[in-house]
């Protein structure tokens, strides 16, 4: 069988790897990716999911923007306390306070970095900053100095790179390497770059600017004409050695570069790019689908890498090539990339142990507790439907991740349906542990169950959108329910499964009102400025 290219051994050429090649990978999930519209993680959330993030190895974790709330201060300052290998980075913009609360922050840190911010293009200047050039050069070292004296580790970024004159972007990356910035990242901030023209940008600044070939240039790519793997993948071709990227590519607007497209392209395509990361591939997938079920973001059926279709083949032609030869089809196999092929050997009889390891085929590593009631789930479904696929493990696992710390919970559901309305619904939540109870009526028993989690919960929210599709075929498959509900500007998305397609109607608009709460609790100081 002919192996694919990213599951070869090493040849002895590549266990010669120069330190100059390696790529590394900052990863703003919880920084830029949380700063997507209906995007929100607890505290625990963001622990968990900065664990996971530093057994893949990734090499500094943007834990936040500890200016922003006192939430996003103590998320950075936890992570800080609990991550011993990869870097704690905390944003800051160019102002003292800025700086000192993300000193602050990453104070119990290992190793810790300051990333400070400043916008350099005519547009932004103009209209935003309303400042000069000898203005920003002027802020550029003050803040960067000030970041430097307070921790060993600083990184700048050139807001809006692509937009800015070259010529004054090179007096930008001047200023702020003389201040003491180890790291420059030139963002492609509103995705407006060409692959071409993005590396050229770094070429420009290497040849150009005394001193950037002693320090890390990095890319931080939007996804607004889709281009930000492609753009990174350049700026790596560039001269830049690091890329930052976000869990399943979420962030503001269209997104951010996604870690598992860049970071896979640079796995197979050794032969084009020749440059390497430190992550630990197997992991990708398990991140992934914590990623999203924290976010109540769903990954697209075709994602890249870590999409349900993936690694599918339904054509005849290609299961014919697939069955003769893996490599005919499969640039890569699903087991690099920690994504296993779905099998029914799971139902009703199945115990603990053999539970725990089809979990860990899935890409999961729980805690006791939540494997016993990840386990209990399970058995409560297998008791439901004849097969337990897969895809339905991943659902009820995902469906426990992202409602485990909710504040309301549902408890309790009985609806009356049928051709003769209206149609009622009786509903029991806990709020903080407090039993709630109410009826509604509405306009079809979805209506009527949202009118009734209203009246128990009262809140001005507006539902936007409200999506179901089953998790596997027939009639027992379970239900996957998003809902998107909007309040004074904020979005929260929620999500949800259950084998009742009401309950996870439910419990999708339950857990979308509890991300809208943690939402309301963060709250940045500057939307255009917290981003780049």
């Amino acid at each position: 069988m002919t192996v694919s290219p990213a599951d070869q051994a090493p040849s002895a050429n590549d266990t010669v790897r120069k330190e100059s090649d390696r790529v590394i990978v900052f990863d703003t999930t919880m920084r830029d990716g949380e700063q997507s519209p209906g995007a929100s993680m607890s505290l625990d959330e963001k622990l968990e999911l900065a664990k996971i993030l530093e057994e893949m190895r990734v090499d500094v974790i943007e834990a936040g923007f500890p200016i922003a709330s006192n939430g996003d201060f103590e998320a950075v300052r936890r992570i800080s306390e609990i991550v011993t290998e990869s870097t704690v980075c905390g944003l800051a913009r160019a102002g003292v306070a800025d700086i000192e609360r993300a000193a602050e922050a990453i104070r119990p840190a290992k190793r810790g970095r300051i990333h400070t911010f400043l916008s350099t293009s005519p547009s932004h200047r103009d209209h935003i900053l309303r400042a000069s050039q000898e203005d920003i050069l002027e802020m550029i070292t003050k803040s960067v100095t000030h970041a430097r004296n307070l921790c060993g580790d600083v990184e700048w970024s050139a807001q809006d790179a692509t937009r800015t004159e070259q010529d004054f972007l090179r007096r930008c990356v001047d200023a702020a390497i003389k201040a003491g910035a180890g790291t420059v990242n030139l963002p492609d901030t509103v995705g407006y770059s060409y692959p071409s023209e993005y590396a050229d940008i770094f070429r420009d600044i290497l040849e150009n600017v005394d001193g950037a070939d002693r320090i890390i240039l990095s890319t931080h790519c939007h996804n607004d004409l889709g281009l930000a793997v492609a753009n990174s993948l350049a700026g790596v071709q560039g001269g830049a050695r690091q890329v930052e990227v976000a869990m399943n590519g979420i962030g503001e607007r269209a997104g951010n570069a996604a870690l598992e497209e860049v970071v896979m392209a640079l796995k197979v395509r050794g032969d084009q790019l020749p440059y390497f990361t430190n992550i630990e591939t197997q992991h990708i997938t398990r991140a992934s689908r914590y990623t999203s079920a924290i976010t109540g973001f769903p990954v697209q059926f075709n994602k890249a890498i870590v999409g349900k279709n993936a690694f599918a083949h339904e054509s005849g032609i290609h299961q014919d090539g697939m069955l003769k030869d893996r490599g005919t089809y499969e640039i890569m196999s699903p087991e690099t990339v920690g994504q296993g092929a779905s099998n029914l050997v799971m139902g009703k009889h199945a115990g603990r142990a053999g539970f725990r390891e089809k979990l860990k085929e899935l890409g999961y590593e729980l805690g006791q507790n939540a494997l016993n009631e990840a386990f209990q789930r399970f058995k409560d479904l297998a008791d439901k439907k004849k097969h337990v696929f897969d895809d339905d493990i991943i659902a009820l696992v995902d469906d426990a991740l992202a409602s485990g710390a909710d504040r309301i919970q549902v408890k309790h559901l009985r609806v009356v349906a049928g051709t003769e309305g209206p149609q009622q619904a009786e509903l029991t939540v806990t709020v903080d542990g407090v039993e709630k109870s109410g009826a509604a009526t509405g306009d079809g028993p979805v209506d009527a169950v949202f009118n009734a989690i209203h009246q128990v919960v009262p809140h001005t929210a507006i539902l936007r959108l409200f999506q179901v599709h089953a998790v596997t075929e027939g009639t027992d498959a379970q239900a996957q329910v998003s809902v998107r509900l909007e309040e004074d500007g904020r979005i929260a998305t929620g999500q949800a499964a259950d084998t009742d397609t009401l309950t996870a109607s439910a419990k999708a608009y339950v857990n979308a009102l509890n991300n809208l709460l943690v939402r309301k609790e963060k709250s940045a100081p500057d939307a255009i400025a917290s981003g780049f």
